[in-house]
């Protein structure tokens, strides 16, 4: 199948790799920090995207370090990618968002997702914003720091007293729906994502558990205690255990998506449960966490 040739910001990240790899180097222009282009160069944005029909705008943070805050990635960023794809004369740009991103709510990064996609609907350009929820497949954050951390503790703590469910999406679904919007779907719309199995993480804690072999407790924490782990997690490691962000994420559930938002297209919506096989395909090397874990380390 011949796609529109696509410009992918964090190309090199989760989502914007198995993008590309769907799409293949003939469709695909893979732009992200390791290339050498920075989403706050408009010109060197727009150089990379010259030629480009669509921008897949992949690039996020789900921490603040140094320079690469909320502010200056995802939402200083995005009006760069704006300006820079209106300079290559591309038509259209997706952007993956955040399932409850929303205004006024408290967190810098659900604000912050929130005011990108304000930025790409008021664009004047064609646009599909993906608003997804936890993703998982291989080299993710979901399954890579749940399986280390059953292989380094024997118990794991829950956000909160009273959990909420998650529905985590499989990248290969995942990329269907990215694929699609390239090939012109889901014009002008703002589509909430979710997976096809609702969830509490405890219980998805378990299953991978299982899948590596490994007996867990799940005990109950209160959900300033994750946050305070959370903020040791993002001083100490290279690839924290669990963010801030991901606390209140999970705080507060990942099932809803704030509006505005639509569904998926019947034809596209997520059919892969959160099973022994998905988990066991999107498993990294094994062992736990370790000193080459920590900012410390070389």
């Amino acid at each position: 199948m011949t796609h529109l040739r696509t410009a992918i910001t964090g190309g090199t990240g989760f989502v914007g790799r198995h993008l590309a790899e769907r799409l293949g180097p003939e469709a695909s222009v893979v732009v992200s920090r390791r290339t050498g282009v920075d989403t706050a160069d408009v010109d060197a944005l727009a150089a990379a995207f010259a030629g480009c029909d669509v921008v897949a705008h992949c690039a996020g943070i789900n921490r603040e370090i140094g320079d690469q805050t909320y502010r200056r990635v995802h939402i200083e960023g995005t009006a760069n990618v704006i300006e820079a794809a209106k300079r290559a004369g591309v038509g259209k740009v997706i952007m993956l968002s955040f399932l409850r991103a929303r205004p006024d709510c408290g967190s810098p990064y659900h604000e912050s997702k929130w005011a990108a996609e304000e930025l790409i609907r008021d664009s004047g350009l064609d646009y599909t914003i993906l608003k997804a929820g936890m993703i998982y497949g291989r080299g993710d954050h979901l399954i890579d720091h749940l399986s280390h951390t059953v292989q380094t503790l024997p118990v794991f703590a829950t956000v909160g007293f009273r959990e909420r469910p998650i529905r985590p999406i499989p990248i290969e679904d995942l990329t269907d729906i990215l694929e699609a919007a390239v090939d012109a779907r889901m014009s002008r719309e703002t589509v909430a994502v979710v997976g096809a199995e609702q969830l509490n993480l405890s219980k998805a804690v378990r299953r991978v558990a299982s899948v590596v072999d490994r007996r867990v407790i799940v005990v109950p924490w209160p959900v300033w205690a994750q946050y305070a782990l959370a903020q040791v997690a993002e001083w100490t490691m290279k690839v924290p255990l669990v963010s801030k962000a991901q606390v209140r994420m999970l705080a507060e559930g990942v099932t809803d998506a704030a509006p505005p938002a639509t569904s998926v297209p019947e034809d596209l919506r997520p059919r892969r449960m959160f099973t022994a096989d998905q988990i066991r395909g999107a498993l990294p090397e094994p062992g736990g966490f370790g000193w080459r874990d920590l900012r410390v380390s070389r």
